[in-house]
């Protein structure tokens, strides 16, 4: 087709070419008008095949390339939803690790303060214990004392 056009507009020139100057018309010549009229029809009959093939071509660029944007544009809220749960879970982990160092920190101080006071009390217990026997030993070699006495 376009090759039928550029015959056309070289016809065309031919025409142009071959024509005859008019004398004393400041350089306009004589051309036959029907035959140019008849190979502009030709064009104007080729021309819109071209010219929408050129739109189709048009069109289709034009949707990709918005294709092309929309993917893009998807591609990068993806990777910012992505790049969030990231840096959310990032402080997730800090903030878990932060609440786990303070728990162990508590369970500590809790279990040296829970260790003082098992070993007040168990000082307590055998203290009484001890006072208990102190008594107990005490009453016995009193009673034992009191039984050789009485045998002599």
């Amino acid at each position: 087709m376009a090759n039928n056009i550029e015959n056309l507009l070289l016809m065309m020139e031919e025409i142009l070419d071959g024509a005859w100057s008019v004398p004393l018309s400041g350089g306009k010549s004589m051309v036959e008008a029907d035959r140019l009229h008849e190979l502009i029809e030709d064009i104007r009959l080729h021309l819109p095949v071209e010219i929408s093939k050129a739109r189709e071509i048009v069109n289709d660029r034009k949707v990709i390339i918005d294709d092309a944007k929309k993917e893009a544009e998807m591609i990068i809220r993806v990777a910012e939803e992505r790049a969030k749960k990231l840096v959310d879970n990032d402080e997730l982990v800090k903030q878990a690790q932060q609440k786990a160092s303070e728990i162990m920190s508590t369970a500590q101080l809790q279990s040296r303060e829970l260790k003082k006071a098992a070993g007040d009390y168990v000082d307590s217990v055998l203290k009484g214990c001890e006072e208990q026997l102190g008594k107990s030993l005490s009453e016995i070699r009193t009673k034992r004392q009191t039984l050789k006495s009485s045998k002599l």
